[in-house]
This record gives C-alpha cells, structure tokens and sequence, in this order.
C-alpha cells in the first residue's frame, strides 16, 4: 500500500514538474505537456467554419476584443458575477460578440485530450490560436503564423474597461491612431490590423450615419446600401464588412478603400486620398498580398503579446466562462 503511494506521489511531481513555468512566451509551450492541443484547436475551427464560414471573423474578432482590454488574458469570455459586470455586456460587445460556443467547445476537447487533473491549455491561448487558425483556413497558408504561448486567464473583467479601451466604428483617423499607440502599437499595425474587416459583418447601426451624412464615400455605394439600413428602423441588419469576398481572408478590403467603399466610417478613415503614411500602405496592400500577409502577421503576434498573464500570475480555467 505504502509502495503503491509512494507511486502515485511520484507521477503527481512529475506531472507538476512538466508544466511548463515560462516568464515569457513561446511557440512551442505545449509541446511536451499536451502536444495535440494546436491541432485539436484546428480542427474545431474548422468544423466550425463548414458550419458558418462568418464564424472566422467572429473568432478572430474575440481575440482582438481581449487583447485590447487589459491585454490577452481571456477576460472577454468571463459571464458576470457578483463581483464584477464583465465584457459582454460592454457597449462594443453587447449582443454582437459570437463564437463562445465554439470556444467552450475547443476547450472540452483540448482538456479531454490532455488527460491532465488540472487543465494545461488556457482560455487566453485558445483565443490566440483559433483567430490565426481562422484566418489561415479562409485566407490560406500565406496567412498562418506562429503563435507565441502560454498566456493565463483573468480572474476578473470589466465592462468599463471595454467601454473605454475598444475603438468604435466613428473613430477618426487621430483617433484610431491615438487608441492603438495606448496599447503599444503603431500606424503600421493599425491599418494592417484593420484588415481583418475583410471578413465579417456589421449591423446597420454601426454605420447608418456614414451612408446617409460621410463625404468621402462613392455615392452609388452608399445608395446601394440605404435599401437595407433604411434612415429608421433596420439598425440591427447586417452587411458584409468586404462585400467583394466576405468569407475570403484577402486584400480586397483595401482596394474598396482606395473606391471610397468602406463599410464603416473609421475604415474609411485609412484612406483619404492625401498621400499619407496610411494611404501609402492601403494602396500597398491592395495590390500587393504578400506584403499585407507578413505585416498583418507581425501585427497580430504584436497584439497577442500585449500584457498577457505569464508565470504564476493568474490561473488556468477550468470552464472559459467563470472563474475556477
């Protein structure tokens, strides 16, 4: 009996001792610990998208959401308690964040199949890792990347946090650029970024004002769209974000900015046709794919790196949902 625990101690110590501890983070984080975390990840996603091709831009835009409230930690998926009124019900994200399912879904999978008595893979990295497999998966391999790992969750959120720290569709362009450079990023990664929004969606409500008030839009696009966003009522129809290819991860995002096509007012906002820093990198990316799939790329493993919860610091959930 005595021998029989002394077995038992022995395999819980190297269990403990096998997680890994980093300070920083790291591609290879779960290799020896769960090696089948990345590809379980990837195969959800992907079922998820023969599902609802719109999932993508709904998975990638959680990751964005996260990060850019108190860094990528996972609080974008935490319900409230009686504690704290978390994210979701934000301004910016209520009743339009998607793809929490999806993300339980992961998770079950990942932990089933890491065979571990306390889970290894956190909420924050799922996150991570499903938008860069969201975007490879209806972009193609020009767009996949290496994910840095081995992030930890937030014991906490905050809807005022989210109010304040995620830029709205009317943002000007000082003031998109103001909000990205508070969170450590730069011009570059703003309009690259940005690209995301050629997949994806938008309710009327998000951009009724540019179609019926904006000057730098093409007039026939705007009217194109007032049947659907109508001056009252309809603010909760949506529209394709890049109407050319809305389930295509691709450049055709920006050659609608250069035709004054863009959906949303802060879209737009890139390009204004004055030769600036920003026009200059629209016009890049519009002709030139590759260009735009390695600056994106280095934007999003930048954003992935803001503030996130290393080391002992916070905790790795057990359900994405609620605290441990």
């Amino acid at each position: 009996m005595a021998s029989h625990l002394q077995y038992l101690l022995v395999l819980a110590m190297f269990a403990i001792l096998t997680i890994p501890s980093h300070s920083h983070l790291t591609p290879d984080y779960y290799e020896k610990v769960c090696p089948q975390a990345l590809p379980i990840i990837k195969s959800v996603v992907h079922r998820a998208l023969i599902r609802q091709p719109r999932m993508g831009a709904s998975l990638l835009r959680l990751h964005f959401h996260d990060c850019f409230v108190n860094g990528c930690d996972g609080s974008v998926l935490l319900d409230d308690t009686p504690n704290f009124i978390g994210e979701k019900n934000s301004i910016p994200n209520m009743g339009s964040l998607q793809g929490f399912e999806v993300i339980d879904e992961i998770k079950a999978a990942v932990d089933k199949a890491c065979k571990r008595p306390d889970p290894v893979v956190s909420c924050a990295d799922i996150l991570a890792v499903a938008a860069r497999d969201s975007v490879s998966i209806l972009g193609g391999q020009l767009y996949w990347y290496r994910v840095s790992l081995g992030r930890r969750d937030a014991t906490t959120a905050s809807r005022d946090a989210a109010n304040t720290n995620l830029p709205p569709p009317f943002f000007s362009f000082s003031q998109l650029l103001f909000n990205f450079q508070s969170h450590g990023l730069d011009l570059k990664d703003l309009v690259a970024l940005s690209g995301a929004h050629t997949i994806g969606f938008a309710a009327c409500s998000t951009f009724k004002n540019r179609i019926y008030n904006d000057t730098n839009i093409d007039p026939k696009f705007a009217s194109s769209l007032q049947g659907t966003c109508p001056k009252i009522g309809g603010d909760n129809n949506d529209v394709a974000l890049d109407s050319a290819s809305p389930t295509r991860f691709d450049t055709s995002y920006y050659t609608a900015l250069l035709s004054k096509r863009g959906l949303l007012h802060s879209d737009q906002e890139l390009f204004k046709g004055d030769g600036s820093e920003s026009d200059s990198l629209v016009k890049l990316y519009s002709r030139n794919p590759s260009a735009f799939a390695r600056d994106f790329k280095a934007s999003m493993i930048k954003m992935g790196n803001m503030k996130p919860l290393i080391g002992n610091a916070g905790e790795v959930r057990i359900n994405c949902r609620k605290v441990n």
